[in-house]
């Protein structure tokens, strides 16, 4: 053997530990690209057993439209069933604020019950314990918490306050929510099973976040009704439109894709979508605003036993005279027209509404058709023919909710006397009578009151 031959056989051997860690890596990226395509195999095939309700078909329509093409039956299918819920939608309004109060409510437990179903559905097969009771134990606890802190002393607190106790509940509220959340956290620890570790921190993980999605914008809409129906309907509508306007432009005029999450959604449907809820949005808010029923805040009246829908108007809900830009002006009183305009300020707060409703609302359905693709899944059940679960109708809502709900802190809430009797009814009776006397002395003292 020459001396370049035995050169580039120590070469060799010196290369050779890097060469074989180089090629355990690769094969261990190779077997974690293998684990995930078999994981992604495992999820396809237990997330088969879901029913999807895009593809449900009633008997009796299935019989009538059996001579359409698949793609023009799925859009009657689709457009009868919208009408069926835009009917319903209209009936709850009608029977008052509590019914749509009890249907969020419901609407919270259908979608935490078909997002937690997926979970179950992927994991079933490990037989883990107690994943189903814990989802809904904290389901309770959060719903309590919230719930209970919130409405029940803010708005409820003169129906309760009469029961010692409901006032007890009241009182420790905090502490009783806090002792719920940790018997379930006990109780999630004590059902740890050796060897699903991972599985079931992700479980874990997996229920929170529903819970997230779910229940903080389920008790934001409900809020936002105390509001005043206005701002619980109006969001809720536009969202509708939006949903409806675009698949509309999408399913006649859409030609290119917008999101690849959605393939089915375009441009054109976007675009379309967008201009039909600014001007429809507008028009529905001016006609609301004339009606007390949903423009006043929900309050109760402790003298009458019942809730009450009238009251003097929020000046946001009358009308008020604009000037228009001058050069407007001007062409227009060449015209014989006058240079102001006359509007409801609510209508120009629902241009902010439409805006988001139409460029930031539709995310939230990206955002769970990202989440279904994820786990292979069309829909999230199949509750409503030719739509889905109900999931998959209020997927753009909860994110609507927050920003309303937002909104009105920042741009419109005002102080609520109302409210703050509510806390004042909390009092101890020597407390108030306290109160009563530091508010009367706080008046004289301010010329507000005569002594």
């Amino acid at each position: 053997m020459d001396s370049g031959e035995e050169s580039e056989l120590r070469q060799r051997t010196v290369d050779t530990p890097e060469e074989l860690k180089n090629d355990q890596n690769v094969l261990s990226s190779e077997v974690d690209s293998d684990d995930d395509r078999v994981l992604e195999k495992n999820i396809g095939e237990r997330t088969n057993t879901i029913s999807q309700g895009t593809d449900q078909v009633p008997p009796f329509l299935q019989t009538v439209l059996s001579a359409l093409s698949p793609r023009w039956r799925n859009w009657v299918i689709r457009g009868v069933f919208t009408w069926l819920m835009i009917g319903l939608f209209c009936v709850i309004i009608y029977v008052g604020p509590l019914a749509l109060m009890f249907t969020t409510l419901l609407v919270q437990v259908c979608c935490f019950k078909e997002i937690i179903n997926i979970g179950y559905t992927v994991y079933r097969m490990h037989g883990l314990p107690w994943f189903r009771s814990l989802s809904w134990w904290f389901l309770i606890t959060s719903n309590y918490f919230f719930y209970g802190e919130s409405l029940v002393a803010d708005y409820f607190s003169v129906i309760f306050i009469k029961s010692d106790i409901m006032r007890w509940l009241i009182a420790y509220h905090r502490f009783t929510s806090f002792t719920m959340y940790i018997i379930g956290f006990v109780w999630f620890v004590l059902s740890l099973k050796k060897k699903y570790y991972m599985r079931q921190f992700s479980l874990f993980a997996w229920t929170h976040v529903a819970l997230l999605i779910v229940v903080t914008q389920s008790y934001l809409i409900i809020i936002n009704i105390f509001h005043g129906m206005i701002w619980f309907i109006v969001p809720v509508s536009m969202i509708v439109i939006n949903d409806v306007m675009a698949y509309m432009f999408g399913f006649f005029f859409g030609k290119t894709p917008l999101i690849q999450l959605s393939p089915k959604k375009t441009w054109e449907g976007f675009i379309g979508g967008g201009i039909s809820t600014l001007f429809l949005g507008m028009m529905l808010s001016h006609w609301m605003c004339h009606y007390p029923f949903f423009v006043c805040p929900v309050e109760y009246s402790e003298a009458d036993g019942i809730f009450n829908y009238s009251c003097d108007p929020s000046p946001i809900f009358r009308p008020q005279e604009y000037s228009l830009p001058e050069t407007l002006g001007n062409i227009l009183a060449l015209l014989g027209w006058k240079k102001t305009i006359t509007m409801y300020p609510f209508v120009l707060h629902s241009i902010a509404l439409s805006v988001f409703s139409s460029v930031i609302g539709p995310f939230g359905g990206f955002f769970a058709s990202g989440f279904k693709r994820a786990f292979k899944v069309k829909d999230f059940g199949d509750v409503i023919p030719g739509h889905g679960g109900v999931m998959d109708r209020f997927d753009c809502q909860f994110l609507m909710a927050t920003f309303v709900n937002v909104y009105i802190i920042s741009f419109v809430s005002e102080t609520s006397p109302q409210k703050l009797l509510q806390k004042v009814y909390m009092l101890k009776p020597e407390q108030q009578l306290q109160l009563y006397n530091m508010l009367q002395d706080s008046l004289i003292a301010r010329g507000i009151l005569q002594p």
